[in-house]
């Protein structure tokens, strides 16, 4: 239920302000530590300076036995240029493919003429997904996210539609996730509210200023139909000591209707060559559509590639929200998820198995279920 406006603004901006701001700085700082170790001459004598709890956890977690194959890269499927013409499902891929090339390329040469060494390119996800748990309906949610890029222009200019909240995961988020639940109805598929959520609509203007030390994309358009908004996104990575890598990316939106929205996405990833992934993921939001000042969710997971296009994540969810000085854990549990080509290099199935609690909606932990199918044309 949406609450009566109230003046948040100042929040929600700094939010957005200081969010990537304290991860530059925090990442800096380890940066900074790690080049001071590495040019400080060690005695032989003195113990490493990698020994650190940080450096410990991902050795000890790879020294345990598993049941689980090693990683591997190998094709389970055949490539789409062996494929494109075998069945008619086959056929209707390659054509969708071809026609959102050709529709880019024609928008982009509204704006001049195109250079045929780059020229227009699109790229399109349908996605649907399919939740079920024992205390609400199942659900069947489609959703579509689409970019056209636009070469010819000055600037790295692309025309995006669909479901925006898609963009505002991480691109490796593990888990099935959607920003916008809907209300319970006895209805499988919400029509109308599918409809809203997938018409929003934007220009993208990506890489503002070379001078900037972070990748920006500024988006000016109209989403669930009628809501005029601007979205600015900012993001960087940093390499660490010891194959650590620290990522933070934070995303401001103002809608006429909508008001403010800001993200802060923060994931600390470990990888070893040809080992499985240590990670953790966090998430911070605030908007003033929705019922509590803040929410957050945090994943630590492992994350395991068993064949090309293979993830299999098994890890811990927590997630809570601060409400009127109110700082809570409202939800806790295991998760596991696997996802991988069917088939085709461009369909995908992924499997979401969680086991969390509710303490707002006085819940004990329950099994939930969620598919995705996803084709990329």
């Amino acid at each position: 239920m949406i609450r009566a406006k109230r003046l948040f603004v100042p929040q929600g901006i700094l939010c957005a302000l200081l969010g990537l701001s304290s991860a530059s700085v925090w990442a800096e700082e380890a940066q900074f530590s790690a080049s001071v170790i590495t040019t400080t001459t060690i005695k032989a004598t003195e113990p490493a300076k990698s020994d650190h709890l940080l450096d410990q956890i991902p050795r000890w977690i790879d020294a345990t036995p598993t049941i689980f194959p090693p990683q591997s890269a190998h094709h389970i499927v055949p490539p789409t240029q062996e494929t494109e013409n075998l069945t008619w499902v086959d056929q209707k891929q390659q054509q969708m493919r071809q026609w959102a090339d050709k529709t880019s390329n024609k928008i982009d040469n509204w704006f001049g003429e195109a250079d045929p060494n780059q020229p227009g390119s699109a790229t399109l996800r349908v996605i649907i997904d399919n939740r079920w748990t024992k205390h609400d309906d199942y659900e069947i949610k489609p959703r579509i996210r689409g970019k056209i890029k636009l070469p010819t222009l000055e600037r790295q200019l692309s025309l995006v539609f669909g479901d925006d909240s898609l963009d505002n995961e991480l691109s490796n988020n593990v888990a099935i996730t959607n920003e916008n639940p809907g209300p319970g109805t006895d209805k499988i598929i919400n029509e109308k509210r599918s409809r809203e959520e997938n018409s929003s609509f934007a220009l993208r203007w990506s890489e503002i200023s070379s001078r900037l030390p972070f990748a920006t994309d500024l988006d000016l358009g109209l989403r669930s139909g009628d809501d005029l908004y601007i979205r600015l996104k900012a993001s960087r990575e940093w390499p660490l000591r010891n194959d650590f890598t620290f990522y933070a990316e934070q995303i401001y939106r103002y809608g006429l209707d909508s008001e403010n929205y800001a993200r802060t996405n923060l994931e600390l990833t470990h990888a070893h060559p040809d080992k499985p992934l240590l990670s953790n993921q966090f998430a911070l939001i605030y908007a003033d559509e929705q019922e509590d000042d803040l929410t957050w969710d945090n994943r630590t997971f492992r994350q395991h590639q068993f064949f090309a296009g293979n993830t299999f994540n098994y890890g811990l969810y927590t997630g809570g929200f601060y409400n009127d000085s109110d700082l809570r854990l409202n939800s806790w549990g295991p998760f596991v998820s696997w996802r991988q080509p069917l088939w085709r290099e461009w369909f995908f199935v992924q499997g979401d198995l969680n086991y969390f609690n509710d303490h707002r909606e006085d819940r004990s932990h329950y099994a939930r279920a969620l598919l995705r199918l996803e084709a990329l044309f």
